[in-house]
C-alpha cells in the first residue's frame, strides 16, 4: 500500500505539469521574439543587413504565433502580456532603429542617430498605449496608429530591398523618412486596420487560402519586393481609407 502512494502522487502530478507547460507555451515564443530582436542588433552592428533584416521578419512571425498560442490554448496570463510588451520594444523598437542607423542614418552622424531614438520612443509610447486601451477599444477592426510590426517592416524591407547601405550624406538624408514617418504614424491616431478582422470570405469560400498562396508565391519568387511592396502597401492603405473616409464625409454634409 505504502509502495504504490508515490506512483499515486506522480500521477495527479502530470496533470498539474501539463497545464503548467502549456501556459508557458506562449511565452516560449515570446523569448523567440526577443532573442530575433537582440540576434538583429548583433547582426546589424557587423554590418549583414540581410540577415539583420531577416530576423525582424522571423520576430513579426513568432509574435503573431505567441498570441494565436495563447487565445488557442486559452492560457493568456498578465505575465505574458507584458513580457509581450517588452520583447516587442526590443524587436520593434530598439532593432529596427539600429538596423536603420547602420545600413543609412551613421553618415548623418547626431541627426541619424536622433531619428533612431525618436523611433523608439514612438514605438515604446505606441506598445504602452496598446497595453490600456486593450479591452477598451469599440472596434476591434482597426488600430489606433500604426502597429509597431508593421513599422519595422517598413524598415527590414527596405533594407532588405538594398543590403549594400548608404555610405554618402546625401543619399542618407530621404533615408530619414523610412524611419521618421512610420514613427509618426505610431503615434497618430490614424486608423489601420487588423489585418485579422479582415474578412475575405473566410466562412464562404476559400479566397482568404488562395490569396495566401498567391502572396507566398511572390515571396518565394521575388522575395525583395515582394515584402517591400507588402510592407508599404499596408501604409498606403491607411492613407487611402482615410482620404475615401474624409471624401464621404463631405459628400453626406
Amino acid at each position: 500500500m505504502l509502495d504504490k502512494l508515490p506512483l499515486r502522487r506522480r500521477a495527479e502530478d502530470r496533470p498539474h505539469r501539463i497545464r503548467r507547460g502549456v501556459y508557458l507555451l506562449p511565452s516560449m515564443f515570446t523569448v523567440a521574439n526577443l532573442f530575433c530582436g537582440y540576434a538583429c542588433v548583433v547582426y546589424a552592428t557587423q554590418r549583414d543587413f540581410d540577415t539583420a533584416a531577416l530576423l525582424i521578419g522571423i520576430a513579426m512571425v513568432l509574435d503573431t504565433l505567441d498570441g494565436f498560442v495563447a487565445r488557442l490554448t486559452k492560457s493568456s496570463t498578465a505575465f505574458g502580456v507584458e513580457l509581450d510588451s517588452l520583447a516587442d520594444v526590443v524587436s520593434f523598437g530598439l532593432a529596427p532603429a539600429i538596423l536603420a542607423f547602420t545600413w543609412g542614418l551613421y553618415p548623418l552622424g547626431r541627426l541619424g542617430w536622433a531619428a533612431g531614438f525618436i523611433y523608439v520612443t514612438a514605438a515604446a509610447m505606441r506598445l504602452a498605449r496598446f497595453n490600456i486601451q486593450t479591452g477598451a477599444v469599440a472596434d476591434k477592426r482597426y488600430f489606433a496608429g500604426l502597429p509597431s510590426p508593421a513599422a519595422a517592416s517598413v524598415i527590414a524591407s527596405t533594407v532588405f530591398l538594398y543590403p549594400f547601405g548608404l555610405q554618402e550624406r546625401e543619399t542618407a538624408l530621404p533615408a530619414l523618412a523610412m524611419i521618421l514617418v512610420p514613427a509618426f504614424l505610431m503615434v497618430s491616431t490614424m486608423r489601420f486596420r487588423s489585418v485579422k478582422a479582415i474578412d475575405v470570405g473566410w466562412r464562404r469560400s476559400y479566397l482568404a487560402l488562395f490569396l495566401v498562396a498567391v502572396g507566398l508565391a511572390l515571396i518565394a519568387t521575388h522575395p525583395r519586393i515582394a515584402l517591400v511592396v507588402m510592407s508599404y502597401s499596408y501604409v498606403v492603405a491607411a492613407f487611402v481609407l482615410w482620404a475615401y473616409g474624409r471624401l464621404r464625409k463631405r459628400a453626406d454634409a
